[in-house]
């Protein structure tokens, strides 16, 4: 099963079904997906042979009403349908329709197309749409780095620094789960992007649960001394968000000073988890806080997507003007991102868009909106990308149930950049690629925003001599 990522504004479902699982825009369900990497597919027998063939010619004829390319990518639908269509009439279970429809997506060979099975999507969230329902984790999150699943960064007040885990130190086994093992047992994910995203969200979920209780976890720490910890969950830090029927999501931010080392510029630093509508307000807070800084730096590194109509307001605190980033189609319908300047501050003060020079951070994990951001934002010629590739997983899609209760996760639209480049698959490119290394992690050091705040310094000293030089013609 690919990984996927939810992106479209809710709509109801049109194939007759239960609409409460339509779209919203730029939610990741990569998640539940590698809730079933990690656990054992539950195998349902089923008597009712006629409720096979119903659920299979439901998801074909889904995909064949809403892709938003009718050459679907290149397949012939008719044709598959007719090709795949008798071994459902053959099959006896659920786990064999499954194995067929999923088949049948894969042949897409795109993101946002995905199977969710029913014993999965009826328990997505705990908390039954109640964002008071706690969630644990234990502060920490990682990333691969060659073949090695290693820390990327620790919460300080969160239970992994507790007891001692650095950034740094390479993730062995998460409970019973060895990481070797999960690889090997996804060899056949043909992307690496792709196999690292799936891993990345099984350690997640994996490491999740209910405050107070217990994981255990396996690391090389600094020295490649086998460390295993007893981790004692707590409640997720953030405000609790509900998108839909997706599950809580817990909006965090950061906004802070950060200045180059030598002192040169100072710097506003943004980071927030994902495209949550209450962070909106944090942003503008802090984008008041650094109106008068030589630059920003905007972090979407792990930043798996979530609101895109956020994008136009975000990227109107650094364009005067309404500037489009990119449009989204379908096979009906066409919808540019235009930006909306923001010219009044927080406190309801006239301002004028940041501008001076923006730096966005991204790595593998960037998905969704953040992409869309970055990959638009950097189209225009108003920001420089520094980092990893991001996850090229930029298609807008929806949730739809079938009628055996399984839930399909299918693409209806596509974006592309105002030069016409499509994001699908592909990604954002950085500006300035910059690789991660364990060794840097394991000094403090950031090799990313280093780069980004060395870049911002450059500008403002090419700024202040343009400048210098005006001002010698003029006399």
């Amino acid at each position: 099963m690919k990984p996927g990522w939810l992106q479209g504004t809710r709509i109801r479902a049109t194939n007759g079904g239960d609409s409460r699982f339509g779209g919203v825009f730029g939610a990741l369900v990569i998640g539940m997906c590698a809730t079933v990497g990690l656990q054992p597919a539950v195998a349902q027998d089923s008597t009712d042979h006629g409720l096979l063939l119903e659920t299979f010619d439901a998801a074909w004829q889904i995909v064949y009403d809403t892709h938003y390319d009718t050459t679907f990518n290149g397949v012939d639908w008719i044709a598959l349908r007719d090709e795949l269509r008798p071994t459902v009439e053959k099959a006896t279970a659920t786990d064999q329709l499954r194995a067929v429809i999923e088949e049948m997506l894969d042949r897409l060979d795109q993101s946002h197309f995905a199977l969710i099975p029913s014993e999965v999507a009826d328990t997505l969230d705990p908390s039954e749409g109640d964002p008071s329902i706690e969630v644990g984790d234990v502060g920490m999150d990682s990333r691969f780095i060659g073949d090695q699943l290693v820390v990327t960064k620790v919460d300080p007040h969160g239970p992994a620094a507790q007891a001692g885990v650095r950034p740094g130190w390479v993730v062995v086994a998460v409970g019973e789960d060895r990481v070797d093992d999960f690889v090997a047992r996804h060899q056949e994910v043909e992307s690496r992007r792709s196999l690292e995203i799936l891993i990345w969200a099984g350690l997640r979920n994996r490491l999740q649960g209910t405050p107070g209780s217990a994981i255990q976890v396996k690391f090389l720490d600094a020295s490649d001394r086998v460390t295993k910890l007893e981790l004692i969950r707590r409640p997720i830090p953030g405000e609790p968000v509900k998108i839909g029927d997706l599950p809580t999501a817990f909006a965090q931010f950061v906004g802070e000073q950060r200045d180059a080392p030598d002192g040169r510029i100072r710097a506003g630093y943004i980071w927030f988890n994902a495209w949550l509508v209450p962070l909106v307000r944090q942003f503008d807070l802090a984008m008041d806080d650094f109106r008068e800084l030589d630059g920003i730096v905007v972090d979407l590194r792990g930043n798996t997507g979530g609101v895109g109509a956020m994008i136009l307001g975000l990227a109107g605190h650094f364009l005067d003007d309404r500037v489009s980033l990119g449009t989204m189609r379908t096979r009906t319908t066409e919808l540019k991102f235009i930006t909306n300047p923001r010219r009044v501050s927080a406190a309801g003060q006239r301002v004028t868009p940041f501008d001076g020079p923006v730096a966005v951070l991204t790595d593998g994990l960037s998905a969704s909106a953040s992409e869309v951001f970055a990959g638009g934002m950097q189209a225009v010629g108003r920001v420089r990308v520094f980092g990893g590739i991001t996850a090229g997983a930029v298609l807008p899609a929806r949730m739809d149930r079938l009628p055996n209760g399984d839930v399909l996760y299918h693409a209806f639209g596509e974006f592309e950049t105002t030069t016409g480049l499509r994001l699908e698959g592909r990604g954002v490119f950085p500006d300035r690629p910059v690789s991660v290394t364990r060794e840097d992690l394991l000094t403090g050091r950031d090799a990313v925003l280093t780069a980004a705040l060395d870049w911002i310094a450059a500008e403002r000293g090419r700024i202040a001599r343009s400048h210098s030089a005006d001002d010698d013609r003029e006399f």
